[in-house]
């Protein structure tokens, strides 16, 4: 959930029912958010100067939420770009369902803007010239990004833009860390230029204790932080800072729950 609007959704309603038990994701416990509005502007003009030396702009994204998003972003600034992978069915089940989304109409601008590949022939003809592609996946596991990196991973004057958080042991942290990729079992080391951008549709930092404090506040008892690099971390913070009992479950253990 987020603390604040995106251009795709509200942000969150704490209107929920109390409760004994929290399961709460930590994924930027210790990390705060960019401004958001300068975050998109470094994020467009970073494209900008990739079209203007004649290069593909590669944005792989996760096809739930950051495909929608980035596109609907991209819309705003006047740059309509190529469409691939799962993001466009999932896009297509958004707009079936309006009343979930914050902007729906902009979506749907957005993502008739837009050019959907349908076949090889359509991937082939969106690497030729300066052009914009947002494809899954969004942790370059797998997912048509793997066919424009080959494609592309000896031009300096392309770009991939990633989108999301990148966990350890993906592609995408890989190249972040160490400057290479393996797509179906062959190491390849991109000359195109690579950034990051913190999309993230997770609460950060402050958000996170926020979220925490309040529905301690409300009647929480025992708070479970999970999927995160540092939940024993956030647990301890918890019983520290807040006085409510958090254990940071280990992969695979059993918490047991007794009904009242």
């Amino acid at each position: 959930m987020k603390d604040t609007d995106t251009h795709l959704l509200k942000k969150r309603d704490m209107e929920c029912p109390s409760a004994d038990v929290l399961l709460v994701e930590s994924t930027y416990f210790g990390r705060e958010h960019p401004d958001r509005r300068e975050l998109e502007e470094r994020f467009i003009e970073s494209i900008r100067e990739t079209l203007d030396l004649g290069g593909v702009a590669l944005i792989p994204c996760f096809a739930i939420g950051r495909t929608q998003e980035i596109l609907m972003i991209l819309h705003q600034h006047g740059i309509d770009p190529v469409v691939d992978g799962m993001g466009v069915e999932v896009t297509r089940q958004f707009l079936r369902e309006p009343e979930f989304l914050r902007e729906s109409e902009e979506l749907k601008r957005a993502f008739g803007g837009a050019t959907i590949i349908k076949k090889g022939k359509g991937r082939k003809k969106a690497i030729e010239g300066p052009s914009v592609i947002v494809t899954t996946a969004g942790m370059l596991n797998g997912g048509p990004a793997f066919y424009y990196i080959k494609k592309l991973h000896d031009d300096p004057l392309s770009k991939i833009l990633l989108t999301g958080y990148q966990v350890e042991g993906t592609n995408g942290r890989t190249l972040l860390e160490h400057g290479y990729l393996d797509i179906d079992g062959k190491i390849i080391r991109p000359k195109m230029e690579l950034e990051q951008y913190d999309f993230s549709a997770h609460l950060d930092d402050h958000g996170l204790k926020q979220l925490v404090k309040e529905m301690c506040d409300r009647g929480v008892e025992l708070v479970l932080p999970i999927h995160g690099e540092d939940t024993a971390g956030f647990a301890a913070w918890i019983r520290e800072e807040i006085g409510c009992d958090a254990v940071a479950p280990e992969l695979g253990e059993e918490i047991v729950i007794e009904m009242r």
